[in-house]
């Protein structure tokens, strides 16, 4: 059930995640109705099935709405820095038509995971490190040439040692961290501020969710067990204003979300309307 409450003042300054599919089917009339900006989701088969004028109406629409958005760039079984030739090749495949779309959207960026994992990757780290290069360079390249940066997101990953690796080979202006807080709280098992410690230059989007620090469960903020009091203190002493998205997973954890940030003040950005808007 939808609260009675209202938010502009918050969905104005962040986005919300929403995967293309459940945007197709069911979640665009509530976006419209109380004007979310998307984070367009293109996992699935969407890629592969959808032609491109399909994906240019669902543009259409939010530029009809005013509404600007992002991407979340595929990830699922992708391997950009993996060590099967053939594979590799088709993960290359189906990030550049996820890339495609950015001249449709032009959307205020476009996050990307690495694929990394620390089990398989690690003892070959240089191997990693140069089929990632060859991934993500041209990705990188298309992107800036749009004026959108690519935001690399934890996944993953016990540390920021491979973020850092590859964001010192990759070109400065196009890129930037996206800080996952469900991710440094599941999968990583350490505190954000070694993340923001090693990859705070590079901090230009967040990811809001929360669990229990074990699954990975997309709750409502507040819910589990992130700090996020101290998160948003942190940033406004580094004087950092990312994008922000926020992940539920439900739209019971939607609304936890936004009553949580309208209850503590927390996270909200002020910026100057661009891309779709």
């Amino acid at each position: 059930m939808e609260p009675t409450a209202t938010y502009h003042h918050i969905t104005d300054h962040i986005y919300i995640n929403a995967p293309i599919e459940r945007l197709r089917s069911d979640l665009l009339d509530l976006f419209i109705k109380h004007r979310f900006r998307p984070e367009i989701g293109l996992e699935g088969p969407a890629l592969w099935n959808l032609d491109r004028e399909d994906f240019a109406r669902l543009a259409r629409t939010l530029q009809r709405k005013t509404l600007s958005c992002t991407l979340h760039a595929p990830f699922h079984d992708l391997a950009p820095g993996g060590f099967e030739q053939e594979i590799v090749k088709l993960s290359r495949k189906k990030l550049s038509l996820a890339f495609d779309l950015l001249p449709l959207f032009n959307p205020k960026s476009i996050v990307c995971h690495l694929g990394f994992e620390e089990y398989k990757h690690a003892s070959n780290m240089n191997r990693w490190l140069e089929t990632s290069i060859s991934t993500w360079q041209p990705l990188v390249a298309k992107a800036r040439e749009q004026g959108i940066r690519v935001m690399f997101e934890n996944t993953y990953e016990k540390t920021p040692k491979a973020h850092k690796l590859l964001f010192a080979e990759l070109d400065p202006a196009g890129i930037g961290f996206c800080m996952d807080t469900g991710h440094v709280l599941s999968f990583a098992s350490t505190d954000f501020t070694l993340w923001l410690q090693e990859l705070g230059s590079w901090l230009g989007q967040l990811h809001l969710h929360d669990n229990d620090g074990k699954n990975d469960s997309h709750m409502g903020l507040g819910q589990g067990s992130f700090d996020f009091h101290s998160l948003s203190r942190t940033l406004k002493q580094l004087g950092k204003t990312p994008i922000i998205t926020i992940e539920p997973h439900s739209e019971k954890a939607l609304w936890q979300t936004l009553d949580y940030l309208q209850g503590n003040n927390l996270f909200f950005r002020k910026e100057k309307q661009c891309g779709n808007v």
